[in-house]
């Protein structure tokens, strides 16, 4: 016997601080200035470029952010460090992607109606995981007090969509009955705060979702009709910090790849036309046109890509609502932006309104899922 899998609630953590372009910009442009005086001579030898300042106006034109959350906004903000400063935690304690994590998964269950205990998957699906190993999703079990198994997913931005399609087929076949997907992005670490082409670009955050069989929904559900992933290899947005670092003879430089990069312009090209076909193929396959369509919830990167593919996917510019934006206030959250417009703009859908989440990115990667509301 097959189940039918669906969303029954959503949570989001968001932190208690928030960095303004106002506030970056200045910090930045604080750094650009240390920079540029301590390397004076290189500067005027042609040995090593100048550092440009940025401006607010670049930032929006750019990305459409105008702010973002973090976990510490006190080292990002310092022209001497830009990057945030977390304390060590003991090995007593939660780790932090397990707290921001906790909190949105118990959000998530309070909306489903549901306990941890009634949960016998964790997936923790994001973009960087805080150790290698034991698993976050182990940790997550253990904090929330789920039962079952939990095992992490990363598949970059993509990686909640990917999580939830894993929850929805292991529903589906009845290896499960409800699971936790749970996407804890501390994504403030991983980006290098003192490049200008991508110092405005991120912020943190933790989403969660539930999944469940539909006929144990506890009140009004999102049925998941289908699911769709691709990958193909790209490292034009990458990270090559990896537990290999320290084995390579220059494995302790502060090497510039260690952090968030990507090849914004060659992004653009090739990411757009594989997303826009993706969501398109997806649609046809499921009988679903555009005029049924009544909500997209794409990844929050960029406001110009989101736009382009609201339009392809809709064969028009999109009606107010329809495709909504949280970029503005949350920037790039990697694999939690889907679930942050979806857990925000969600509610007012009526019983048979069909929608679309979908996120990609590194990889690249696309994940598409079809949900209507009952």
């Amino acid at each position: 016997m097959t189940h039918t899998p669906a969303i029954t609630g959503t949570g989001v953590f968001t932190p208690e601080q928030s960095i303004s372009n106002a506030e970056l910009v200045a910090a930045f442009n604080a750094h650009a200035d240390l920079f540029n005086a301590e390397n004076a001579a290189a500067i005027a030898a042609g040995e090593v470029a100048a550092k440009e300042h940025s401006s607010e106006e670049f930032i929006v034109k750019a990305s459409g952010i105008e702010s973002r959350y973090v976990m510490d906004k006190s080292g990002v903000l310092d022209p001497a460090r830009m990057y945030p400063a977390l304390r060590q935690r003991s090995d007593d304690e939660p780790s932090l992607m397990a707290e921001m994590g906790a909190d949105a998964a118990r959000k998530a269950l309070a909306q489903a109606g549901r306990e941890a205990g009634d949960v016998d998957l964790v997936i923790c699906a994001a973009s960087n995981m805080e150790r290698a190993y034991p698993a976050m999703a182990v940790e997550l079990q253990q904090v929330l007090g789920a039962g079952g198994f939990g095992f992490d997913m990363n598949v970059a931005c993509s990686s909640a969509t990917f999580g939830i399609q894993a929850a929805a087929d292991m529903i589906r076949a009845g290896s499960v009955r409800r699971a936790l997907v749970i996407n804890p992005e501390i994504c403030s670490g991983h980006l290098e705060w003192r490049d200008r082409d991508c110092h405005f670009i991120f912020g943190d955050v933790a989403t969660a979702t539930v999944i469940e069989r539909a006929e144990e929904a506890q009140g009004q559900y999102f049925e998941i009709r289908s699911t769709r992933c691709a990958t193909q290899f790209s490292n034009n947005i990458r990270n090559n910090n990896g537990f290999l670092r320290r084995s390579r003879p220059d494995g302790v430089a502060d090497r510039r790849d260690m952090q968030f990069m990507q090849n914004g312009r060659r992004v653009f090209k090739e990411v757009l036309p594989l997303v826009s076909e993706h969501i398109a193929t997806h649609m046809a396959d499921e009988g679903v046109a555009a005029d049924d369509l009544k909500r997209l919830w794409l990844h929050q990167a960029n406001k110009s890509m989101n736009d382009f593919i609201g339009r392809k996917v809709l064969g028009r510019v999109p009606k107010p609502g329809e495709q909504p934006n949280i970029l503005q206030d949350y920037a790039n959250t990697s694999s939690a932006g889907s679930i942050i417009a979806f857990s925000k703009y969600s509610d007012d859908l009526a019983a048979g309104d069909i929608g679309l989440i979908c996120s990609f990115g590194a990889g690249y990667s696309v994940g598409s899922v079809l949900v209507q509301r009952h």
